[in-house]
């Protein structure tokens, strides 16, 4: 960017010649297209107040607790269907055995064992800097995709054997996303604060969090504007396996 001193300077305003008379006919025939538009695009209907304009945010919410409705009933169905498939399904012991790797792997069955949680905020509405550091602009005061995606990872890379966000077991084609302040996860919409639960090896986890370089960088803003940051240990706890589809859309499993 070039200084100002070499700028050119900017050329100045021209004055006006329209008469005075033009000027206000020129006003009113805008306000009269104005009025015009702003009646064919109502069509009669009270763009204020007309409860049939829901907002975007309702018509998410809406949706969020339909996709949980639904996630409850195949979940109902899929139980139902395995109780049935054990029954009499004539294979043997080692493949069964098999089975149920594969079904604990793929994240479908609950898991039980020591665990570890996290919990990330947005830091208060009054936040400000605290001493030596700069003041915060708006980014720097709420949770970012990129943070609750360097928790899961660290996670993952410590050994955990299953993985929960909020409420809802992570598999294999999960994605964490943040829209705005608002995470979405296989269809349902969250608000933060957001809980991340791992099953594992606590030591093993907590270290894989300490040795990440994104998480190094995310306990900066904790100190610096109050970002919340909570570590909890719990000697057992179960996650419940994932009751959504496992469809692939993009893809195909090999052979």
């Amino acid at each position: 960017m070039s200084n100002s001193a070499e700028s050119p300077r900017r050329p100045a305003r021209r004055l006006s010649r329209w008469p005075v008379q033009g000027l206000t006919a020129a006003v009113f025939a805008l306000a009269g297209l104005i009025f015009v538009t702003s009646a064919n695009t109502a069509k009669g209907t009270d763009i204020r107040t007309d409860s049939s304009l829901l907002k975007l945010s309702d018509l998410i919410q809406q949706r969020s607790e339909k996709n949980a409705e639904l996630d409850e009933s195949t979940a109902s169905v899929r139980e139902d269907i395995d109780t049935l498939a054990r029954r009499d399904d004539g294979s043997t012991r080692a493949e069964d055995a098999k089975l149920d790797a594969l079904e604990k792997a793929a994240g479908t069955t609950e898991i039980t064992g020591e665990a570890l949680s996290v919990t990330l905020n947005d830091a208060p509405a009054n936040a400000t800097a605290n001493p030596g550091y700069p003041d915060p602009q708006p980014n720097d005061l709420v949770i970012h995709q990129q943070d609750l995606q360097a928790v899961v990872n660290a996670l993952w890379q410590g050994g955990a054997r299953g993985i929960q966000v909020m409420d809802q077991r992570l598999i294999s084609t999960s994605a964490v996303r943040c829209v705005g302040n608002t995470l979405i996860l296989q269809g349902r919409v969250y608000s933060p604060p957001y809980k991340v639960t791992a099953v594992g090896d606590r030591g093993k986890l907590k270290q894989a969090l300490n040795d990440s370089t994104a998480i190094q960088n995310y306990q900066l803003y904790v100190k610096a504007y109050g970002l919340g940051w909570k570590v909890e240990e719990a000697d057992r706890l179960t996650l419940p396996g994932y009751s959504g589809t496992v469809d692939l859309h993009y893809a195909q499993p090999v052979e």
